[in-house]
């Protein structure tokens, strides 16, 4: 499951970079995220600790923002604040007494990842919340809902293609079972974000001969 999501993750930025034109590679890309988000929930669940889970998404984070600034998008936030801030929302719901309540929490976390250039935005929020509470044909269903209204408010077409790994959740446990187990090492795991968009500056250094000027007030001031 992890390699499945850094492979596609890779081949998603490696067409971002150098093969703009061509969308196959970012169709490709799609599997990576709802990887990355039942993971997230899944180490939520599963963590020993949460502070110090949390701790790890901040600094990976942390690491990751220039090689993202250079490499993706000069002006942006990399997805795992937007990974960061869902486990919040995650943190905070687990401490309420009925879930609806969860409207007041997760409510204007969505307007401020929707209101700063985090990647995937609230759409990541969302989509972290459907593999939390929705289970079986109701997470695809869940999942399906939200990729047609972004389909149709934001144009966002190639996302239809992230449906696969969910239905691979939802519908196949043995087979989910028997990737999960097939673990890699936890460095690898943990740096394979920042330091793959790294390598990936380097090589657009090379390839282009600049980096994009990285503009952080964009940031901050809309």
């Amino acid at each position: 499951m992890q390699l499945i999501a850094m492979l596609t993750m890779l081949i998603d930025h490696i067409g971002y970079i150098f093969f703009p034109q061509d969308l196959g590679w970012r169709y490709i890309g799609r599997i990576a995220f709802p990887i990355y988000c039942y993971a997230l929930v899944q180490g939520h669940l599963y963590t020993s600790s949460k502070s110090r889970y949390f701790l790890r998404l901040l600094i990976i984070a942390l690491i990751a923002q220039i090689p993202y600034n250079l490499a993706l998008d000069p002006r942006g936030l990399n997805v795992v604040f937007t990974l960061l801030l869902s486990e919040l929302v995650l943190i905070a719901l687990d401490k309420l007494p009925k879930l609806w309540m969860g409207i007041v929490v997760a409510a204007p976390v969505l307007w401020l990842m929707d209101y700063f250039p985090l990647d995937y935005n609230a759409y990541g929020l969302l989509l972290v919340l459907i593999f939390r509470y929705a289970r079986s044909y109701r997470l695809v269903l869940a999942h399906l809902a939200l990729n047609v209204i972004y389909m149709f408010y934001y144009g966002w077409t190639v996302q239809m293609l992230s449906l696969l790994p969910t239905l691979v959740i939802a519908y196949g446990p043995e087979l989910w079972e028997h990737l999960r187990k097939r673990r890699i090492p936890r460095w690898v795991w943990w740096s394979f974000y920042p330091g793959h968009l790294a390598v990936l500056a380097i090589i657009r250094l090379l390839y282009y001969g600049d980096l994009p000027e990285m503009d952080w007030r964009s940031i901050f001031v809309m």
